[in-house]
């Protein structure tokens, strides 16, 4: 199979200071489904880092003076590019980290919701007057940009992760400087390239490309004229950018790791629940921060559900995520197909069998894989998996679910299926999860309005919704005496 990048080329060249420009050195991106090379893409530096933040700085004083309704046109434009151009951005997206092409025609829509939505917010972002307690005083409080943002965004959603954070920033008025994911760094340059097209002004929204992440950073962390970070990833990596970002006192949102328990009671529509667990943990091959990680199920209706289960998992199609058929496509790299490996032989050492998959199909193929009988000791129910296997544990009381369901480090996602409406509620409020869904598997799904983000270790504040673009925004409280 010839793999060819959409027409025209997307840029290889980091984008900042003005100008596409190249690095001293360049990396290599390869597609997942064969490992084919799909180009090379400048590896920016330290200096271009600082190169990046003096651009910012210039762009910021102007950017945030723009009228906010002016500032929503341009987003409205970006939003209708990528539209036009979503065949070119799935394709993209589809190459660089093997998401199946209809998955990745989806995070197109998906993307542009984050813009549509800011377009329309920008022009709504005001104060309010407050009353004083003193006759000759009047009190207002005022929403100003925070300034210049660095985010670093993940492979997993290319598009996706990138306007979640980027189109409320610049509806703010505040200018982002992105650092993409090193497997996924050419839809970030296409989408900067959308945005010089819309009308963005230069360097309000800079991407830069790098494969030594660590040295690239520093410059952000270290200077105080970057008063934000916006990350997504893993825990590791957000304690150590909270950590560096105490330094400077920068506002931080951080979505991290998750490990999302799916909770079936036996009163639960088995057929509705079997194809929800489906549809939560084998999109992305597994591969997202809000899927299925662990299948609890009441003992009542545990072999009918595994049975349900069973048959929808055997019914995927894996294969080339360029192809239309593919329901489940290859893992992001060796790594991640090692690491699922790993976790399904140590469930297999403690006891547990594939009631369907199992094994790897070859390049970084794994089979959608359903555990059995899985001890509650083995790795996969702890670490996330970030893979196509869910491991099934059979319950008996509702005190004994959620015992199970919130002994975790993380708190991302949960979900649970019922029919008793007084359950769903003890449910919903018990589960220590920042996203909750009750018979609904895609809680989050083309939805740029409601909040995003995790409690424990999966993260600090929120994206989406108004919540996503308060992040963004400072408060400042004015009295004046009359």
């Amino acid at each position: 199979m010839t793999l060819t990048l959409p027409d025209p080329v997307t840029r290889h060249q980091a984008y900042f200071a003005g100008a596409w420009r190249d690095a001293p050195a360049t990396f290599e991106v390869r597609h997942p489904g064969n490992g084919q090379s799909i180009g090379r893409v400048a590896d920016c530096t330290p200096e271009q880092a600082r190169q990046a933040i003096d651009a910012a700085e210039a762009a910021l004083k102007v950017w945030r003076k723009v009228n906010p309704y002016e500032r929503g046109k341009v987003l409205r434009r970006w939003h209708d590019l990528m539209i036009e151009r979503k065949e070119d951005l799935a394709r993209l997206m589809t190459l660089e980290m093997g998401k199946p092409i209809t998955e990745t025609r989806g995070e197109v829509h998906y993307a542009a919701s984050f813009i549509e939505w800011c377009a329309e917010e920008a022009g709504r972002i005001s104060g309010e007057r407050i009353s004083m307690r003193f006759d000759h005083k009047r009190g207002f409080s005022a929403a100003e940009p925070v300034g210049i943002v660095y985010a670093v965004t993940p492979w997993n959603f290319p598009a996706g992760m990138i306007t979640r954070k980027a189109a409320p920033a610049l509806a703010a008025g505040c200018v982002m400087i992105v650092k993409p994911a090193e497997l996924s760094p050419m839809t970030a340059l296409m989408l900067a390239e959308l945005w010089l097209e819309a009308g963005g002004p230069p360097d309000t929204l800079q991407v830069l490309p790098t494969n030594d992440a660590a040295a690239l950073t520093a410059p952000f962390m270290e200077d105080e004229r970057v008063r934000k970070l916006t990350f997504t990833g893993s825990t590791a990596v957000g304690r150590l950018l909270y950590t560096q970002a105490a330094r400077t006192i920068k506002r931080v949102s951080l979505e991290l790791g998750g490990h999302a328990p799916f909770v079936v009671f036996d009163d639960a529509d088995l057929e509705r629940a079997a194809a929800d667990v489906v549809a939560s943990k084998f999109r992305n091959a597994g591969q997202t921060c809000i899927c299925t990680n662990r299948v609890y199920v009441q003992r009542g209706v545990a072999g009918e559900f595994t049975q349900l289960l069973a048959e929808k998992t055997a019914a995927l199609t894996l294969g080339d995520p360029l192809d239309d058929a593919t329901q489940v496509g290859p893992v992001v790299e060796q790594a991640g197909l090692e690491k699922v490996q790993a976790q399904v032989q140590d469930a297999l050492a403690r006891g547990a069998s594939a009631a369907v998959g199992g094994q790897a199909r070859g390049g970084l193929y794994f089979e959608p894989t359903i555990l059995v009988d899985v001890a509650p000791d083995s790795v996969i129910l702890r670490e996330e998996t970030f893979g196509p296997v869910a491991p099934v544990v059979v319950f008996d009381t509702e005190e004994e679910a959620l015992r199970l369901a919130n002994d975790s480090e993380f708190g991302l996602a949960a979900y649970a299926y019922t029919r008793d409406l007084s359950r769903a509620w003890r449910v919903a409020e018990a589960l220590e999860y920042g996203i909750v869904g009750i018979n609904d598997g895609v809680p989050s799904a083309n939805s740029p309005h409601v909040p995003f983000g995790g409690m424990k270790n999966s993260g600090v504040g929120r994206e989406g919704g108004h919540w996503g673009l308060e992040e963004y925004l400072e408060t400042k409280f004015i009295s004046m005496g009359v």
